[in-house]
């Protein structure tokens, strides 16, 4: 019994470092930075619709970032793909990439 969930969470493991760099398609947002706030953690993007969110039209929202070092890899005019979760406090950026 052991062994089969070491075996479980070495694959769960595997599988995670080769997915890690990668945004799943249907939950990325194609989105534009608008505003950049280090001092609170927030990013303003202006966006397409947000499915994963429940978003059916375009629109510019302010988001929390889980990580601070997020807003360290974008600028102000950064055309970006990102991903986003909803929680108790509001809407939070998981991740982040600048796009062509």
């Amino acid at each position: 019994m052991n062994r089969m969930i070491r075996i479980a969470g070495a694959a769960a493991v595997a599988l995670a470092l080769t997915l890690g760099g990668t945004f799943a398609q249907a939950a990325a947002i194609n989105g534009e930075v608008k505003k950049i706030d280090e001092g609170t953690g927030k990013i303003t993007l202006k966006h397409g619709p947000a499915k994963s969110l429940g978003m059916d039209e375009p629109m510019t929202m302010v988001y929390r970032v889980k990580d601070p070092a997020l807003l360290k890899q974008v600028k102000v005019g950064d055309k970006v793909k990102f991903e986003a979760q909803e929680g108790d406090g509001g809407y939070t950026v998981t991740a982040i990439q600048k796009t062509k």
